[in-house]
């Protein structure tokens, strides 16, 4: 005992307790008192007890939690838009510009939120403070839109319109829902890391656990849409807009309450001080060093620190050495000058490899995470092009009218199936073809989402072709432009779905899993800002097709009026653009070098050794 470091005595503290309870003669099981080994620790900043933290208990918490935080943003959002122009009295172009500019912050506030979390306050202070947020901006919002925006009482329905209101209580109502926006943008991205955290990726059983909450979370978020998409969108577009925000109110605070509920269970990882900073320092730190000859395999002469985290009572994962950018390895190279000098430990002149191979890491995720932003251009056509679409097709079945906004139903029922027929058929039969039990990597099911989404944009152009042959040219004050079936629509939405469950599921495993530890939400931020992006290339390209498309006094692609357009060549357009960036995709995966941590088998070797004794 007295041979160990005092961070592999910190490191192994849970395991000498059990074996001294052992001796005693409790009745301890050993795996109950094993810390965790990828650096967690409880809310005391003790390493933290497998048996005693984290697991599905968090983890189920933290999903439901999800499900209830999606369906309150979701029951503001999905007709915002609606009530912009009832209530308001927007017209169409100025509330759906305002909704953008509304969703855009929504995103922008995600990376202060993963900022603030990984640097300073820590994934579960920052989940409790905007979700608090959250919470009051859904109040105002509900008391603002009850106590002077609702009137005369009953409008805001399709036949009612409200009255004008004051600036005072326009502002009002905008401060609230920009409250909303801060609580939601600044929440999402460290719950889907959060709920990671409660699951040892070192530790086998655990780490497949890790692998199957980001598929749960999915569908959480999927399932709490498709209750505010249908239950409370109903309820508000008959004008009762109180009670679906007051219901919206209601569901986030419940969300917050189970959140905080299991605070003496979670596990937590202790922020690591502002990234950019740390990356700022690389560069300097390697550019200072430009003149040092870099030999190959070098390794002994690079710095590594094994100093125990100042928050925490365990030293940080170390990031081993990895090859590529090798100008950045001059940054962790100790010079006789650095020895001379005593500037071992000024991390503006030398960084330890971990820090080197944080940078290296976020250089390498960058070429990823811009080939996903085509793919959220295909993914953004389920909330504008697919329902204009389904807009001109035949929507009454049996006397039964479809909403074309209602499809996406089948987006999130295929999200539902595909999520189990992926975990128990799909990746079982994979790991048993392949004789590896991790069946496809992230980056492998990334790419199969990608290869989903070209289908689905050959079957909603071919949807078109069929849409515009039985289109009624003679009767343009038809309630329906075609006599095409609307549920002829539902392939491309099964298809969407099933895309979103190999490429947003799988972003999310994948940058979670390759971002380093003081980086966790920035990288699930960039899940959510490739979907923003997304947003932008798609009003971006359709402009441009539209520019193009109306020369010559010719009505476009994409007219008022669809059957006198081609949308089915601007669905063809986007599988060829998202083909091409497959090509990009593939190149860029083959060429990524995947993170590795040091293993921490330390702890095991010395655990034996002292049964061992204890058996002597």
């Amino acid at each position: 005992m007295n041979s160990c470091s005092s961070s592999r005595q910190l490191r192994n503290y849970c395991n000498f307790l059990t074996l001294e309870r052992s001796v005693q003669g409790k009745l301890v099981k050993k795996e109950q008192e094993v810390c965790t080994r990828d650096g967690s620790v409880d809310r005391h900043g003790d390493p933290a007890i497998r048996g005693r933290t984290g697991t599905w208990f968090a983890g189920i918490l933290i999903l439901v939690n999800q499900g209830l935080a999606t369906l309150a943003f979701f029951g503001v959002g999905v007709n915002l838009v609606l009530f912009l122009t009832r209530v308001l009295g927007q017209d169409n172009a100025d509330a759906a510009n305002n909704v953008s500019k509304w969703t855009g912050t929504v995103y922008i506030f995600s990376l202060l939120g993963a900022f603030l979390s990984d640097s300073y306050w820590g994934r579960y202070k920052t989940c409790a403070i905007f979700q608090a947020i959250f919470v009051t901006g859904l109040v105002l919002l509900s008391l603002s839109s009850y106590l002077f925006l609702l009137k005369p009482r009953g409008c805001g329905d399709e036949r009612s319109p409200c009255g004008s209101h004051s600036t005072y209580q326009n502002v009002f109502f905008y401060f609230s829902i920009y409250l909303v926006a801060l609580g939601n943008g600044g929440y999402q991205p460290n719950i889907a890391t959060f709920g990671a955290d409660q699951f040892d990726e070192e530790d086998p059983k655990e780490g497949r656990s890790k692998i199957a909450f980001f598929s749960y979370f999915y569908l959480a978020l999927n399932l709490g849409s498709l209750f505010s998409n249908t239950i409370l969108g109903y309820f508000e577009d008959r004008g009762l807009w109180a009670l679906g925000f007051w219901a919206s109110a209601g569901s986030a605070f419940l969300a917050l309450v189970l959140f905080l509920i299991g605070t003496p269970r979670y596990r937590h990882f202790t922020p690591k001080g502002n990234p950019l900073s740390r990356c700022c320092q690389v560069i300097v730190a390697a550019t200072r060093k430009w003149k040092v000859q870099r030999m190959p395999n070098q390794d002994d002469d690079q710095f590594e620190s094994d100093v125990p985290n100042d928050r925490s009572k365990i030293r940080d994962r170390k990031i081993l050495h990895t090859q590529g950018f090798r100008f950045l390895d001059r940054a962790a190279i100790i010079t006789s000058k650095d020895y001379t000098e005593n500037r071992i430990h000024d991390p503006w002149r030398v960084c330890t490899v971990t820090q080197v191979e944080e940078f290296k890491c976020i250089l390498r995720l960058l070429p990823i995470w811009l080939c996903t932003i085509l793919y959220s251009v295909v993914f953004t056509q389920m909330a504008s092009l697919f329902v204009e679409q389904g807009a001109d097709m035949e929507t009454t079945i049996s006397k039964f009218h479809i909403p074309p906004a209602s499809m996406s139903s089948f987006d999130i029922l295929s999200v539902a199936a595909f999520i189990f027929i992926y975990r128990r058929v799909l990746d079982p039969l994979v790991a048993r073809i392949r004789k590896d039990p991790k069946g496809l990597t992230e980056l492998q099911r990334m790419g199969i989402g990608l290869v989903i989404a070209i289908i689905a944009m050959v079957s909603a152009g071919i949807v078109e072709l069929f849409r515009l042959k039985y289109a009624r040219k003679d009767c343009p004050s038809c309630e329906s432009a075609s006599s095409l079936s609307i549920l002829w629509q539902i392939p491309q939405y099964v298809l969407i779905g099933a895309s979103e469950v190999f490429m947003y599921v799988g972003q999310l495993e994948f940058f979670n899993g390759q971002a380093p530890d003081g980086l966790k939400s920035f990288g699930s931020a960039l899940c959510m800002t490739s979907i923003s992006l997304g947003n932008y290339v798609s009003s971006l390209l359709v402009t441009v097709v539209m520019k193009i498309s109306t020369r010559d006094e010719m009505p476009g692609w994409i007219p008022g009026n669809l059957n006198k357009g081609h949308l089915d060549r601007f669905y063809f357009l986007l599988a060829v653009l998202t083909t091409a960036d497959l090509v990009v995709y593939i190149i860029c995966a083959r060429w990524y070098k995947y993170i590795r941590f040091e293993r921490q088998q330390e702890a095991d070797s010395i655990l034996s050794n002292e049964e061992a004794d204890l058996r002597v």
